[in-house]
């Protein structure tokens, strides 16, 4: 880093540690959006949870080229696939370190017994590190991995077998994604015998680029370099701060004043004044996501099909994509972003009719003046750039068909641990895919076996549900595509979201950094990643 150009930044980080880094010659900064709720992959659904952990501590079997979505080795050398589809063995990665810390020291390499604890303990509520810190797994059981796995056993200190119950014809993309971030067996032994397993999600420990050194809840987390790293050519800075920075005015100006090299989630209209600025550049490219709104059909009036009609037909999507989006948003009208294969394009929107929408309200018996509860989240997403204005805008159509929506807001963590509970009415989310393949959105977001996870509509229809279960255990794409077009056809009939839009993805970064590569995935990864000496 060239110290006279980034002074500012210095200043700032002796203000705020009193460790020092002025020494150091490649000390990044990223400006993130929010505080992870935690650094326990497992656990959680966030690209803020994972950029945190997965994407800095951690590693797993496999995993996905930087900018792609191919699968390539990882924590797993190689695999091999029994001809029925039933049986993953993988082959393990020799000498590779956990992470040394000051509150954890390894006495052993990475092997087969830290795989084993990592999916037994998703596996087995049961399991001895579960019942000390009982924790759910949302994206292993949203996509019915709990299921699909039948056991995980160890066949040599280097080798492991998983036996699946059904075919999976996403196995290998799923064991890449961020939840499946392999810990450390000694270390969870460590905290059982301390009882402090909670500590997990706390103080992590992985064998990732970079080593957890300390967090301070919505300020900073603080990473230095992996020494020790199997993949050498991916550490390229000697320390990672994530600056926590919920506003995106101040860190467009932390940005534009060298406080931080990297931020995320631009506003649209800041753009071109990024642009314009000499020492900063952003990368764009389509984006693999959706902003949508999810009806908590277990809530009345959402309990009826036609108050959600009502409602998805009353919302003016182009006005919000007009002030909202700006020019970086396209409208949705599928639960799927067109570039996923098996993206069905003749769903269409039912026409925006404020007159129909009346009177299927009063043939549903909701009297003017019902109150519904509309959540909005606090921070900007890749989905979407202003959740805060899209919700004011639905609450100006909604009036318009005689609802009242109360819009409620919570810090992020608080907004989506209560969102699974199911608290809300209606919400505002949004999602980018994980691994490129339809299960993704079709079984995570809407399953019945997402219920309690990430299916915040809390929708499950029996119908719908056996098209994708049928689809997972194909392995015949067309067949696959056959019914998944099926199913989107049933979820766009019953209407538990509305769909929004597709987001542009845009990433301002100083020209000072180097081979950063935009994440199809909506994370934001620093492995690869340099500075300019």
């Amino acid at each position: 880093m060239d110290r006279t150009t980034f002074k500012p930044l210095l200043l700032t980080l002796a203000l705020i540690s009193s460790a020092p880094i002025a020494q150091a010659a490649t000390t990044l900064v990223y400006c993130s959006e929010a505080s992870p709720a935690g650094f326990d992959p497992s656990q959680y659904t966030s690209g803020t949870d994972f950029d945190a952990s997965a994407e800095t501590v951690f590693n797993r079997l496999t995993q996905f080229k930087r900018g792609g979505t191919e699968v390539e080795p990882g924590l797993a050398t190689s695999w091999d696939v029994s001809p029925d589809g039933l049986a993953y063995t993988f082959h393990l990665r020799e000498g590779v370190k956990f992470h040394t810390t000051d509150y954890f020291t390894p006495t052993r390499e990475f092997n087969a017994d830290d795989v084993l604890f990592t999916f037994q303990r998703l596996l087995d509520p049961q399991h001895p590190f579960r019942q000390a810190y009982p924790t759910e797994s949302p994206y292993f059981t949203d996509m019915g991995l709990n299921t699909t796995i039948k056991s995980v056993e160890k066949v040599d200190e280097h080798t492991v077998r998983f036996n699946l119950n059904n075919v999976d014809a996403a196995f290998v993309q799923n064991l890449a994604m961020s939840f499946a971030s392999v810990q450390s067996a000694e270390y969870a032994a460590q905290l059982l015998k301390e009882g402090k397993a909670s500590d997990l999600n706390q103080k992590p420990v992985g064998t990732g680029p970079f080593v957890f050194k300390r967090y301070q809840k919505d300020s900073q987390i603080r990473y230095a370099a992996n020494p020790a790293y199997w993949k050498p050519e991916d550490v390229k800075l000697d320390n990672l701060i994530f600056s926590i920075t919920p506003d995106a005015a101040v860190r467009l100006q932390k940005l534009k004043r060298g406080e931080c090299q990297v931020s995320g989630y631009p506003r649209p209209a800041d753009i071109e004044v990024i642009e314009q600025d000499p020492n900063l550049q952003v990368l764009k490219q389509p984006g693999f996501n959706l902003g949508f709104l999810a009806y908590n059909v277990t809530h009345p009036p959402l309990d009826q099909l036609k108050v959600r009609q009502a409602l998805d037909m009353a919302i003016d999507k182009p006005a919000i994509i007009k002030a909202v989006y700006q020019s970086a948003g396209q409208l949705a009208q599928n639960a799927l972003p067109p570039a996923q294969w098996s993206f069905d394009p003749t769903i269409q929107d039912a026409p925006h009719d404020i007159t129909k929408a009346k009177a299927l309200l009063k043939e549903a018996g909701v009297a003017p003046g019902t109150t519904i509860d509309l959540w909005a989240m606090t921070v900007q997403r890749a989905s979407n750039p202003n959740a805060r204005m899209s919700a004011q805008m639905i609450q100006q159509d909604w009036a318009k068909i005689g609802i009242k929506a109360n819009i409620v807001s919570y810090e992020w963590g608080e907004y989506i641990k209560r969102a699974k509970n199911g608290e809300h009415d209606a919400m505002i989310y949004g999602w980018t895919g994980d691994n490129g393949d339809p299960d993704n959105w079709l079984g995570v977001l809407y399953s019945c076996a997402a219920v309690k996870g990430s299916n915040y509509a809390k929708w499950c229809d029996p119908a719908y549900d056996r098209l994708i279960q049928q689809a997972k255990v194909s392995t015949d794409r067309q067949q696959r595509i056959d019914l998944y077009r099926q199913a989107q056809k049933i979820l766009k009939q019953q209407v538990p979201i509305t769909p929004i839009a597709n987001s542009t993805v845009f990433q301002p970064i100083n020209r000072q950094v180097v081979d950063f590569k935009l994440s199809p995935f909506g994370l934001t990864p620093f492995y690869g990643v340099g500075l300019k000496k």
